[in-house]
């Protein structure tokens, strides 16, 4: 995590769950992370796993100049990288372990902006697949933000976080490298180190 909103959403979320694996809906406050409002998202876990975004902060919105609650999270990535980003999310809930992952979007014909994704897992009236906390913030605002929707969200880079690290900042993941965020997905018990590359995700 190299984003202040990142690093700020994530140490609220940590403090939050004390001993738990993941706090409660009911106990996040849009007051205590009012500085990060604007980077922040709640999903919804659906059956057909297009995970509705429930709340959207203003930068998702600006990024596609739409307002998207209601619309599907994964429907916002390239086709093909749908099903690698339900598993990914799946994978969060299924081992309550965060996981940060490098983005890019653009509209057509623009220069890439980087982004930074973090999903943290909540629990909602008791559930643990219920509810999903997140947030998406650009490494530096492009300057088509706010004036030419993005195509569509790419993802070049994920790691899962270690859930046993009480601090703001987790430790590095040990084992190796999945070759996709399907294998890394279906692979979550086993810690990870650091990021790997999705081949052909990132263009120049």
């Amino acid at each position: 995590m190299r984003q202040a909103a990142t690093l700020e959403l994530y140490s609220y979320w940590n403090c939050l769950r004390g001993a738990r694996l993941s706090p409660e809906r009911t106990e996040i406050d849009p007051a205590a992370i009012r500085h990060v409002l604007a980077d922040t998202m709640i999903l919804e876990v659906d059956e057909e796993r297009r995970f509705p975004v429930r709340i959207s902060g203003t930068r998702l919105n600006a990024l596609f100049l739409d307002e998207q609650k209601g619309n599907s999270f994964t429907a916002l990535f390239a086709p093909e990288e749908r099903r690698s980003v339900s598993r990914m999310i799946l994978a969060v809930l299924d081992e309550s372990r965060p996981v940060v992952a490098g983005l890019t979007a653009a509209p057509k014909d623009a220069r890439p902006a980087n982004l930074e994704l973090l999903i943290l897992p909540l629990r909602h009236r008791g559930k643990t697949h219920s509810r999903v906390l997140g947030a998406i913030t650009p490494t530096a605002i492009p300057s088509w933000l706010g004036l030419r929707p993005a195509a569509c969200l790419r993802m070049v880079a994920m790691r899962f976080i270690d859930g046993g690290d009480p601090g703001p900042l987790p430790p590095m993941l040990r084992g190796a490298l999945p070759r996709s965020p399907g294998d890394l997905a279906q692979r979550a018990k086993i810690r990870r180190r650091s990021f790997f590359v999705v081949a052909g995700g990132r263009t120049k």
